[in-house]
C-alpha cells in the first residue's frame, strides 16, 4: 500500500507520495501505522499520544454503545496477531523517539469468553520502560450488563525511553502536573465522526505535563480525526499524524485549519495545572503535604458511623 501525506499546515493542503519525500512536520500521513513508522527516521519525536483500535470484535457491542467499526481498518484480528502487531508498533515508536522522550499509550482491559486480556501483556514485551499506569476514569460504561461491575475506566501507559543506560526514572514532573494524580477524570468525547476519539483535554494533559511549555515534536500513529494533533498545535508544538482512513485524515486537516475554535477547551485543561505551594514549601513550613486534607473525627463520630452501617446477618 502506497502511503500519502497531507500537508495541513496551510489553508489548502496537498498530497504526494510519502516514500518519495523527505520528512516534513505538521502533516498527516494516510497509511498503515506500522508501515509508515518503518519509513521514519530515528529519534526525532518528543512525545507520542495514541490509542490503537482495541480489537474488540466488530460484532460486539454494549447496551449503550453500538458495535465499533473503523473506516479503513478491521477491529477483529486474531488476538495473537493483534498483540504481535502492537509490540512491533511500540518498538517502532521507541526507535523514532528521542532519548528521554515519552509515549502515552491508551488501551483498555477486555474480556474474551470470560478470560481477562490486559494491555500490559504486550506492553511489557516492548522496549519501553513503564513509568506509570494511569487510570482514565471516563465516568460512563459502554455495557450495563451485570456480569461484572460496570467498566468506566481505561488505561493510559506512560512509557519512557531512557536517556542513558540505567536511566529508569527520568526527570521529575513539575508539581503543577504531578498534583493531577494518577486517576484522570475526563469524560469521553462525543464527536460522532469517529467511533472512539480522544477528548482534547487528554492529549493536552499528556503533552503539557512532560514538555512543561517547551516546544517539541508530537506524534500520533493512530491519529483518527486529529485530536492529538490539534492539541499539539495549540500548545505550540510540531506534529505528525498517521491514519489509514482518508476520511478521518480529511477531518483532521479541517480541524487543524480551524484549531483556534478548540482553544477554550485546551485553556480550561491548562488552568488545572496550578500549584500554589510546592510539597517542599509545605513540608518546610510544617503544613499539610497531601492534596486532600482529611477531616478529623470528633468524639463519638465512630459510634455514629457504626450505627449507620447495616451489616449482613450471619448464621449462628
Amino acid at each position: 500500500m502506497m502511503s500519502e501525506r497531507t500537508n495541513c499546515s496551510g489553508t489548502g493542503g496537498h498530497r504526494n507520495s510519502w516514500r518519495n519525500m523527505s520528512l516534513a512536520l505538521n502533516t498527516v500521513i494516510v497509511g498503515d501505522a506500522l508501515t509508515v513508522l518503518k519509513t521514519l527516521p530515528d529519534a526525532f519525536v518528543d512525545v507520542t499520544v495514541t490509542s490503537p483500535p482495541y480489537n474488540k470484535g466488530e460484532r460486539d457491542k454494549g447496551w449503550l454503545v453500538d458495535k465499533v467499526v473503523y473506516e479503513g481498518a478491521r477491529d477483529c484480528k486474531d488476538e495473537a496477531e493483534y498483540q504481535a502487531e502492537q509490540v512491533a508498533v511500540l518498538n517502532e515508536l521507541y526507535r523514532v523517539t528521542k532519548p528521554g522522550g515519552s509515549l502515552f499509550y491508551n488501551h483498555k482491559i477486555r474480556w474474551v469468553r470470560g478470560r481477562l486480556i490486559h494491555p500490559y501483556e504486550w506492553v511489557s514485551k516492548s522496549r519501553w520502560i513503564l513509568r506509570q499506569e494511569i487510570i482514565w476514569h471516563r465516568k460512563i460504561a459502554a455495557n450495563l450488563r451485570g456480569w461484572r461491575f460496570w467498566q468506566v475506566d481505561e488505561r493510559i501507559y506512560w512509557l519512557y525511553k531512557p536517556r542513558y543506560e540505567g536511566d529508569t526514572i527520568g526527570e521529575e514532573l513539575n508539581p503543577r502536573h504531578a498534583l493531577l494524580t494518577s486517576v484522570w477524570e475526563i469524560p469521553p468525547e462525543r464527536d460522532q465522526r469517529h467511533p472512539n476519539p480522544f477528548p482534547i483535554e487528554l492529549p493536552t494533559r499528556c503533552i503539557f505535563s512532560v514538555l512543561d511549555g517547551r516546544k517539541g515534536v508530537v506524534l500520533d500513529p493512530y491519529c483518527g480525526i486529529g485530536t492529538t494533533l490539534v492539541a499539539a498545535k495549540l500548545l505550540g508544538c510540531d506534529y505528525l499524524g498517521i491514519d489509514i482512513s482518508e476520511t478521518y485524515v480529511a477531518i483532521a486537516c479541517e480541524r487543524l485549519q480551524n484549531a483556534e475554535a478548540e482553544r477554550a477547551r485546551v485553556a480550561a485543561e491548562l488552568s488545572l495545572h496550578v500549584v500554589r505551594k510546592t510539597f517542599k514549601e509545605r513540608k518546610e513550613r510544617g503544613e499539610w503535604v497531601g492534596r486532600f486534607r482529611p477531616k478529623p473525627l470528633a468524639n463519638g463520630d465512630l459510634e455514629q458511623i457504626a450505627k449507620q452501617v447495616t451489616l449482613p446477618m450471619q448464621d449462628e
